[in-house]
């Protein structure tokens, strides 16, 4: 009776250990934020903005690839799987095909959890931030692991590698709920008449920002 009585207890307990590991977490519908992009030479930082309700983003960035310079706009519209490369300095958009199955600003709901820490310190308040690791495979052998806040669901740091991208890193910093420009998620009008390109297999977020940090013209 008591061995029953114990096994019992250890079944509660390790049911309510099981209900207190963190889940997936859901990101706030509207963001806005910095972010860091390095991948091979390439190395650029600049602006982000998240709308997890379509969903859809817009990085614009200005960074180096090798000894070259080079600025990107790029608008990712994961609802209508499409995204534009914007050029500015020459008002020209190109059309291109998205693989919208893996967005890195969000959880994916088969994430697996790696561990929970606090980083920075826990000796005092206010000087680290609890968050949680989160890791998964990527189709054609790749794999991810990301970083996100236990409280709010932020995203903070992407990792990921596939064969076909090689690796890349995405930082994210100084987030702030809601929108500073509600047009972000809006084309300009010169891409109206920008027509989908072509192409064997649609770009994945990781090689659309590769692609695009190779192709945009020096910045004089």
């Amino acid at each position: 009776m008591n061995l029953i009585s114990l096994l019992s207890c250890l079944s509660l307990v390790l049911a309510a250990a099981a209900a207190q590991a963190p889940k997936p977490c859901t990101v706030p519908p509207l963001m806005t934020g910095g972010i860091t992009v390095m991948a091979k030479n390439m190395l650029s930082t600049g602006k982000i903005s998240y709308d997890a309700f379509a969903p859809r983003m817009r990085v614009r960035n200005y960074g180096t690839n090798g000894n070259e310079t080079f600025a990107m706009d790029q608008l990712m519209l994961f609802n209508k799987k499409v995204y534009y490369e914007i050029d500015w300095s020459k008002f020209t958009c190109k059309k291109k095909a998205l693989d919208a199955s893996f967005i890195p600003i969000q959880v994916p709901p088969d994430a697996k959890l790696m561990g929970q820490v606090i980083m920075g310190s826990s000796s005092s308040w206010g000087m680290g931030v609890l968050i949680n690791t989160w890791y998964g495979s990527l189709p054609q052998n790749g794999m991810y692991t990301s970083v996100f806040t236990e409280t709010g669901c932020i995203p903070m740091t992407f990792t990921s590698y596939t064969p076909e991208s090689g690796w890349i890193t995405l930082s994210t910093f100084n987030w702030v709920l809601g929108l500073s420009d509600a047009m972000d998620f809006i084309p300009p009008f010169f891409c109206n008449k920008s027509k989908l390109e072509e192409t064997e297999k649609p770009d994945t977020v990781f090689t659309a920002l590769q692609s695009l940090a190779m192709k945009t013209k020096k910045v004089e």
